[in-house]
């Protein structure tokens, strides 16, 4: 009797160096950073890689990203890992706040409340996830994502919140009130 192993898969992915992109949030607002990102002006951020997104789309309060479910996306149960799908919610819910800021405002998740309705598989095919803005104030955001697959059925829907902060940037070059004269 023989023995056989397990045929293992490989995948590689490569990326550029994050600060490139990160320098550009005084220096231009949210959407315009999106769409130079989606156009390849500004490198995307290694999490795009990583995940293996296909598509992003980017309008005001609006952001949509598609990715193709693949295998090394799966858990052990034979499905793509709530993880993978909370990943696809979060970024699009909040790239849609990200869409709205000027320049020198960044952003960080408050929240991710995320409701799995059906498994994603291979055979799911595109994952499309649509992020949308549903309220942003002075200093929070709430927005909210669905991901349906490729007849429409919704997978997953999410909804964050976002807190909105002046970018390291954004307060370098403004004057200290200690420096202003008296």
């Amino acid at each position: 009797m023989t023995q056989t192993q397990p045929v293992t898969r490989h995948r590689s992915f490569s990326w550029s160096d994050p600060a490139e992109s990160a320098a550009q949030l005084g220096r231009r607002d949210g959407l315009g950073l999106l769409r130079a990102m989606i156009a390849g002006e500004v490198p995307a951020p290694p999490v795009m890689q990583m995940v293996g997104l296909d598509r992003i789309t980017a309008d005001p309060g609006r952001v949509t990203l598609e990715m193709t479910a693949q295998e090394f996306h799966y858990n052990p149960l034979g499905s793509v890992h709530g993880g993978v799908l909370s990943i696809l919610l979060d970024t699009a819910a909040a790239c849609a706040v990200h869409s709205t800021l000027p320049a020198g405002t960044g952003y960080t998740s408050l929240d991710l409340n995320v409701k799995f309705l059906r498994p994603a598989t291979v055979a799911t095919g595109v994952l499309r996830c649509e992020g949308t803005v549903i309220q942003r104030g002075r200093r929070t955001a709430l927005a909210k994502a669905k991901l349906t697959d490729d007849q429409g059925r919704l997978i997953a829907y999410a909804t964050s919140s976002c807190l909105l902060f002046d970018s390291e940037a954004s307060l370098a070059e403004r004057p200290s009130a200690r420096s202003a004269p008296a």
